[in-house]
């Protein structure tokens, strides 16, 4: 299926309905009978499902680093003064604006190959993406550098896939929550849920610059989380470490360390500069 997301490429997500252009038709066709399931790139799930849905399993989460590709740079450090980098995302436009104030950067849109030719054809020096997306379809030999999750914090849940499902029992008795359980996986279901939580209390949207990524190593998760302006001069970072098992409590008080680093008046500033763009 295509959706609105995939269609109009023309201007940023932020301006034309947020990630969730890449959801709706998806949920439609659940609710018309014309699907019995539908996986989403968990980054492109609104915080709060529509009534009457779930996210049933997490799947295994895939490298949920940025990816740095360019065909004549090795890396963003690489880049001359005046260069132009593109990216989709307000998160990494802020994140590179705040390190790499000489560089120009401009919204890149369309689906991998759409991206790609954008850069092949001189558009852009470089360009960056996730590498999961890249890895998933066979084009990990595109990328020329992995960026560091510490210095280009991740979104929530990149790099994780999500099964959706209609909530309410099937007419025909078939259990789609038993049958995909076993795709579950458990430590990238805890992670991507502190992740979210964080992203929720805040509201995040495409308009928000908000980065969240946690990290579990047997009973323990790491959580970072980042909030700024789309200019990278004003920005909020917490990390804490925590009980695995109790994610949505971590995910809190994370964003509580947020909040007492004014990420309420950099959120108001985003929020101005979208209704005013």
């Amino acid at each position: 299926m295509t959706t609105r997301g995939d269609q109009i490429l023309d201007r940023t997500l932020s301006k034309v309905g947020g990630k969730g252009l890449f959801v709706k038709e998806l949920e439609n066709a659940m609710l018309e009978g014309r699907a019995d399931l539908a996986v989403h790139s968990l980054k492109d799930v609104p915080m709060d499902l529509p009534d009457g849905f779930a996210l049933s399993s997490i799947l295994e989460r895939e490298d949920p680093r940025d990816a740095f590709v360019s065909n004549d740079y090795a890396s963003l450090d690489d880049l001359p003064p005046g260069a132009i980098v593109g990216t989709s995302s307000l998160r990494r436009q802020s994140l590179i604006a705040a390190r790499y104030p000489h560089l120009v950067i401009k919204p890149l849109r369309g689906n991998l190959d759409t991206r790609l030719g954008k850069l092949d054809s001189g558009q852009y020096a470089a360009i960056i993406l996730a590498a999961a997306g890249l890895k998933r379809l066979g084009m990990e030999a595109r990328i020329r550098k992995a960026l560091d999750p510490v210095s280009s914090l991740p979104a929530a849940g990149q790099g994780a896939m999500a099964i959706e499902i209609l909530a309410a029992p099937r007419a025909d008795g078939v259990d789609l929550q038993a049958l995909l359980a076993p795709l579950n996986h458990t430590d990238t279901a805890h992670a991507v849920t502190a992740e979210r939580k964080v992203s929720k209390v805040f509201g995040a949207s495409c308009q928000i610059p908000l980065a969240a990524h946690a990290t579990v190593t047997g009973a323990l998760m790491h959580l970072r989380a980042m909030v700024a302006t789309p200019d990278g001069a004003r920005s909020a970072y917490a990390e804490l470490e925590g009980d695995a098992h109790t994610p949505e409590e971590l995910g809190q008080r994370v964003a509580d360390l947020l909040a007492m680093q004014d990420a309420a008046a950099i959120l108001d500033i985003c929020r101005q500069e979208a209704a005013a763009g």
